[in-house]
C-alpha cells in the first residue's frame, strides 16, 4: 500500500546536498545533534545494566526474580513517562519537556550510584525510566518536526545512532569500570550523570519546534525558526502548508478516535510491539549473564563481548543513517526482520548442536547487525511520520508505551522463560516473531519516504 499524496517536485529529489537553498544545512544538523543526546542517555541508560548486573547481583545477593526487577524496573518508569510525556508536550512544548528529562537523568544516575538496598536501587531506575520514556517519544519526534523532507529519515537515525552510541559507551565504560571490584557497578551508573548535564547545557542552543510554535500561535518564532532552517522563501511556503494542516485539524482532528487514525495507529502501536518482542533487549539486557551461564565465559570476557556487539550495532546504525533516505523505511524493515528470523534460527540450531561459543557469538552478532539496520531506526522514523501535527505527540506517545510495555514484558520475563524452555526455546520464540514482523511488514506499513509530514497527513484522508 502507498499514500497517495498531492505532487511536491522538491520532495521527490535525492537525499544529498543542503536541506533547502537559504538555508542552514548546520543548524539543522546542530539541532538534531543536541537532541539526539537525549537518545545517547537513553542507550547508555538501558545497556548500563548489562554489565553491572554481575556485580549487582553478586553484591546484593538477588535471586533469579530480583534480578528480572533490577533489570526491569527502569522499563516500568519508561512506560510511565512515554505515557505522560504525549500529554505534556503537546501543551507544554517539546523543548520544555526535553529539559525536564535532562534533569531527571542527571538526578537518577546518582541516585542509582548510592542505594542500600534493592529498593532504593529500584526507586533511582524507575527515576530514570520516566526520563528515558520522555526522551525517546520526544527526540525522535522533535528532529522530524525540524528536519526537512529529503533528509528527515536520515535526522531521525541520527537519534537511533545516538541510542546505541550510548549503549556501546555503557559496554566499554562496563569493560574499564569491571576492574574496581565488587563495587563497580556505582560507578558504572554514576558515569551517566556527565553527559546528561551536557544535554542540559545543550539544550539552550535550540529552538522550541516550529509546528508546535505554529499551533499556539506564535507565529513570529515558528517563522523565525523555519526561515533559519530553510530560507526565507521555503519558510514562507511551509508555514503556509503547516497552518493550512492544522486549520484542518480543528474539531475531530484533535480526537484520536477519528475513523482516519485507526490504521496509522494500528501500524505504529504494532511495530513498536514488534520491534521489542523479537528480543534485542535480551541481548542488550542480559548478554553478560549469557555468555558467563551459557558459554562458560569469564565475566571479563562476557563484557568484552558486548563491547563488540554495541560495536556491531553502532556500524550498522551507521550504515542504516547514509542509506534509509534512499532505500525507504519498507525496505530496510523487510530486511532487517527477515535477516533476523534467519539469524536466531541459526542460532537456536547451532544451540541444540553446542556449536562452539564464538560461532553462537557471530550469529548474535549477525541478528543484532539485521536489527540496527532496519528495525531499529526504522521504526522510530515511520511512528515520528505517519500522524497528524494535532495529534503527533499523543498518538506517538500511544506508539511508544506500547513499545516500552513490550520491551518490559520480554526483559522482565526472560530469565524465567530460559528456566523454563532453555535458551533455544526462547530464542526459538524470538525467531517466529521476528518472521511474523516480515509479514507484517510486507502486506501493511507503506512507504513514507521523500514525504513532508502534511503529504503524508493528506494520505490517510
Amino acid at each position: 500500500m502507498h499514500i497517495q499524496t498531492a505532487p511536491n517536485s522538491s520532495s521527490r529529489e535525492a537525499a544529498t546536498g543542503p536541506p533547502v537553498p537559504g538555508g542552514s544545512a548546520g543548524y539543522v544538523y546542530l539541532i538534531a545533534a543536541v537532541a539526539a543526546l537525549g537518545g545517547l542517555l537513553f542507550g547508555f541508560d538501558t545497556a548500563i545494566i548489562n554489565g553491572a548486573l554481575v556485580f549487582l547481583k553478586k553484591d546484593f545477593g538477588l535471586t533469579d526474580s530480583q534480578t528480572e526487577l533490577a533489570a526491569s524496573s527502569i522499563l516500568f518508569g519508561a512506560v510511565a513517562g512515554a505515557a505522560i510525556a504525549g500529554w505534556l508536550t503537546d501543551r507544554y512544548g517539546r523543548r520544555r519537556l526535553l529539559f525536564g528529562a535532562a534533569a531527571l537523568f542527571t538526578v537518577s544516575a546518582l541516585a542509582a550510584a548510592v542505594p542500600r538496598t534493592l529498593t532504593e536501587f529500584v526507586l533511582a531506575r524507575l527515576a530514570g525510566g520516566l526520563a528515558i520514556g520522555v526522551a525517546s517519544l520526544l527526540v525522535p519526534l522533535y528532529i522530524a518536526e525540524i528536519a526537512p523532507a529529503r533528509i528527515r529519515g536520515r535526522l531521525v537515525t541520527l537519534n537511533q545512532l545516538a541510542i546505541v552510541s550510548g549503549i556501546l559507551l555503557a559496554y566499554v565504560a562496563s569493560y574499564y569500570l569491571a576492574d574496581l571490584g565488587l563495587a563497580s557497578w556505582r560507578w558504572m551508573f554514576a558515569a551517566a550523570a556527565v553527559p546528561s548535564l551536557l544535554f542540559m547545557v545543550t539544550l539552550l542552543l535550540v529552538p522550541e519546534s516550529p509546528r508546535w510554535l505554529l499551533g499556539q500561535g506564535r507565529d513570529a518564532e515558528a517563522l523565525g525558526t523555519l526561515t533559519r532552517l530553510n530560507g526565507a522563501a521555503a519558510a514562507t511556503t511551509e508555514a503556509e502548508e503547516i497552518q493550512a494542516a492544522l486549520a484542518a485539524e480543528q474539531g475531530e482532528e484533535a480526537s484520536l478516535s477519528q475513523p482516519r487514525l485507526r490504521k496509522p495507529l494500528r501500524i505504529a502501536v504494532v511495530l513498536a510491539v514488534l520491534q521489542q518482542v523479537t528480543g534485542i533487549n535480551t541481548i542488550l539486557y542480559y548478554g553478560s549473564i549469557i555468555f558467563t551461564e551459557h558459554s562458560g565465559q569469564s565475566t571479563s570476557s562476557a563484557i568484552g563481548a558486548n563491547a563488540l556487539i554495541g560495536g556491531i550495532n553502532f556500524a550498522g546504525t551507521i550504515v542504516a543513517l547514509f542509506i534509509i533516505d534512499r532505500v525507504g523505511r519498507k525496505p530496510l524493515l523487510l530486511f532487517a526482520s527477515g535477516g533476523m528470523a534467519l539469524a536466531l534460527g541459526a542460532l537456536v540450531v547451532g544451540l541444540q548442536l553446542h556449536a562452539p561459543a564464538t560461532w553462537l557469538l557471530g550469529l548474535i552478532m549477525l541478528y543484532v547487525a539485521c536489527f540496527a539496520v532496519g528495525l531499529g531506526p526504522g521504526v522510530w522514523v515511520v511512528i515520528t511520520e505517519i500522524f497528524p501535527n494535532a495529534v503527533r505527540g499523543r498518538a506517538a506517545s500511544l506508539a511508544t508505551v506500547a513499545l516500552w510495555a513490550a520491551c518490559t514484558l520480554i526483559s522482565f520475563t526472560f530469565l524465567s522463560l530460559v528456566k523454563a524452555a532453555g535458551l533455544a526455546g526462547a530464542f526459538g520464540l524470538y525467531a517466529v516473531l521476528s518472521a511474523l514482523t516480515f509479514g507484517f511488514v510486507w502486506r501493511v506499513v507503506p512507504e513514507t519516504k521523500g514525504r513532508t509530514l502534511e503529504e503524508i497527513e493528506r494520505g490517510w484522508q
